[in-house]
């Protein structure tokens, strides 16, 4: 597999590939590079539907021109339980980042917050989370502050009185209450405009359009979140009790 930065050439055939609609690992493939360099350069340089070779490769150069030398550090990927492959589990969790990216989130979120999904424990403190990501600890603070106010992370205190940081099934739901009580503002700011623009003419129709769409879909991603959470408590069988202690560092 060849190493180092994506030449000219390589993102060329990226750019034709996303063009063709391919899919990533394909393109991967075609080119013997991880899937998880050309999710990322792509994701850096545009996303899908903005990428350019020409411009990513000045972007690149641009970036590694304001970098300050510093000595060459290897994330080393950490240990692995069940037997996994430490390397594959390492890139799938850049890949998910990415993909949480590709969704809207930004990019350190998105990592802190895949980091915490794929640990076993789905716990992490602050220095944990920035050793696995050599990340500095400000980065870290920034990120967790923007999950917390998406209700997309929970803050506990360990025996050790360190704050731990946790995802679970719970926290998605709450994620997605946060998104619904979010939606229902926006409606509600909407409809003001109908008010202001005047009952009847066409902008104050297509307020209301929108208005409407957005509180149907509320409504319903409420229901949907409420029912999945049901479900999957009652169907949740109890945890093996062979499972390894949890990775707390």
């Amino acid at each position: 597999m060849p190493g180092g930065r994506l030449t000219q050439q390589e993102r060329q055939q990226i750019a034709l590939g996303v063009a063709d609609g391919l899919a990533y690992a394909e393109i991967a493939r075609r080119l013997d590079r991880p899937t998880s360099t050309i999710t990322r350069e792509v994701m850096r340089n545009g996303g899908p539907t903005g990428y350019r070779a020409d411009l990513a490769h000045r972007a690149t150069g641009r970036r590694a021109h304001r970098r300050k030398p510093a000595a060459p550090r290897e994330r080393q990927a950490p240990a692995q339980p069940y037997g996994r492959d430490a390397e594959a589990v390492r890139e799938f969790e850049e890949v998910y980042a990415v993909a949480m990216m590709a969704s809207g989130m930004p990019l350190m979120m998105g990592r802190v917050l895949a980091c915490l999904t794929i640990a076993d424990s789905g716990s992490l403190t602050a220095q944990e989370l920035a050793q696995r990501l050599q990340v500095s600890p400000a980065s870290i603070s920034k990120a967790i502050a923007f999950l917390d106010s998406q209700g997309m992370v929970r803050r506990e205190r360990d025996e050790r009185r360190r704050e731990r940081y946790i995802v679970d099934d719970e926290i998605w739901y709450q994620a997605m209450m946060v998104s619904v009580r979010s939606t229902a503002q926006l409606v509600e700011t909407t409809r003001q405009g109908v008010d202001v623009l005047g009952a009847g003419t066409p902008a104050a129709a297509r307020l209301e359009g929108v208005a409407r769409f957005l509180d149907f879909v509320s409504e319903g991603m409420a229901r949907a979140a409420a029912q999945a959470r049901d479900v999957l408590r009652t169907s949740s069988g109890p945890q093996d009790a062979a499972d390894p202690k949890p990775d707390h560092g």
